[in-house]
């Protein structure tokens, strides 16, 4: 199944909210025929545009290949958090990379919200850029766990931007019955996905890049110079930089042995008007801690944004309000009679230990994918970090490969059931509060 045609039409944004409210900006045309380029970027979201700005900026001649349009794919259809750290807590970090690698990448993952924010006041994006990010839980022995990790990045790494929130205090960030406490982080932030994407192409169309929508890769040939091949027309250039994430296909066997798509959906509501103190008194993302996440954010006109919802196939449900619509009646049963106006679906991508993949894949071929749900700051940054190792930085880039990333078990043919399965039993454990 090819997903980037099997739950969207070709060249169109979902019908979301996100699309209904962004920016308008020109299609750009496809591919035809052959060119040449210093590099050649595969996909137009937050990883491919960052990596082909920051090129084109320092000099180099850069084409970018989107299959779709820009800011078709996870970059314009996520829940808009941008989230301090990595996909995995520090706690888990240094038992997994040891101390000094973990301090490494916790500093990494700041330096990638402040690239976001930067690259969002140097180029003038409005994308309704906002502090702050909750993470609840719905236990008391969790929220323990979330108030000790607070102290553990005070005293380890010396962040003082969260706030642990007893019962009380979280209940007047977010009054939802289900939630006993929890944390609030000023240092993260919460945006418009997808006009920041866009924000993200048309200063890399400023800077210079070539950028061809409706212009899907169906083979790259490694060597000196990479030529990459569209059904249209080819690229031959010098370095090739993959940022496909869940759209990869069967791009390179390697990394989609290692990155596993997965959907997620999100649905807003009607305009809250007054119920607005009921659900989110201060203008905050919150996420909570079941293996299922439920997360969700005010949009700038007023409307609960609410992304929950597991689904075990790559077709997305027939009705996806309704999907969302369950996990959103638990959170907040005081909307349950709230009407939904966008519903959508995307794929994101996943790894095994739920850390991005970044590897060197070719003679001259660079990949970073499986942000695993904490994308729009990582991603930036891989962007950043690919442009920087074309350029003979690659410290950073390095820092993250080394990161032992398994392939799943199955591979293609198996992974997508056996995950079903263990998403089924976390699932499960998540509704009987386990």
């Amino acid at each position: 199944m090819n997903l980037l045609y099997a739950n969207d039409r070709r060249g169109q944004y979902p019908d979301s909210w996100y699309a209904a409210t962004a920016t308008p900006q020109d299609r750009h045309a496809p591919l035809k025929g052959a060119t040449t380029a210093d590099v050649c970027v595969i996909g137009g979201g937050y990883t491919g545009l960052v990596a082909a700005l920051h090129l084109a900026q320092a000099g180099r001649d850069v084409v970018l290949l989107e299959a779709q349009r820009v800011g078709f794919g996870a970059s314009g259809r996520n829940g808009g958090q941008l989230g301090t750290g990595q996909r995995v807590e520090q706690t888990k970090l240094v038992q997994m990379a040891g101390t000094d690698h973990a301090a490494t990448l916790w500093h990494m993952g700041l330096e990638a919200v402040g690239l976001a924010k930067d690259l969002i006041a140097q180029h003038n994006i409005d994308c309704h850029l906002k502090p702050g990010v909750a993470w609840t839980a719905s236990n008391d022995g969790d929220v323990r766990d979330l108030h000790a990790y607070a102290e553990f990045l005070r005293e380890n790494y010396g962040y003082e931007k969260i706030e642990p929130l007893d019962h009380a205090a979280l209940q007047s960030v977010c009054p939802s019955p289900d939630y006993r406490g929890g944390i609030l982080d000023m240092g993260s932030a919460h945006l418009h996905p997808l006009n920041y994407a866009l924000g993200l192409a048309r200063a890399a169309t400023d800077a210079g890049v070539r950028i061809f929508e409706g212009s899907a890769v169906h083979h790259i040939e490694d060597g000196s110079k990479a030529k990459v091949q569209t059904d249209a027309g080819h690229v031959v250039a010098d370095h090739v930089i993959l940022g496909c994430n869940g759209y990869l296909g069967g791009l390179n066997r390697k990394v989609a042995a290692r990155v596993m798509p997965i959907n997620n959906f999100i649905a807003a509501t009607e305009p809250l008007g007054e119920r607005i103190k009921d659900v989110l008194p201060r203008d905050v993302a919150v996420a909570d801690g079941r293996f299922v996440v439920n997360y969700f954010r005010l949009s700038h006109d007023g409307r609960l944004l609410f992304g929950g919802g597991e689904s075990y196939g790559y077709k997305f449900p027939d009705d996806i309000a309704a999907k969302v619509r369950k996990p959103m009646s638990v959170v907040f049963p005081q909307l349950k009679d709230v009407k939904i106006e966008y519903a959508w679906g995307g794929t994101l991508a996943i790894t095994m230990k739920r850390l991005p993949y970044m590897a060197r894949v070719g003679h001259n071929i660079l990949s970073a994918s499986g942000y695993s749900g904490h994308g729009v700051g990582t991603a930036t940054h891989a962007g950043a970090l690919m442009a920087r190792a074309v350029q003979g930085d690659g410290d950073g880039f390095d820092t993250m490969s080394v990161i032992p990333t398994p392939a799943f078990p199955g591979g293609g043919v198996m992974r997508t059931p056996l995950l079903a399965l263990a998403m089924s039993w976390y699932a499960m454990r998540d509704r009987l509060g386990i």
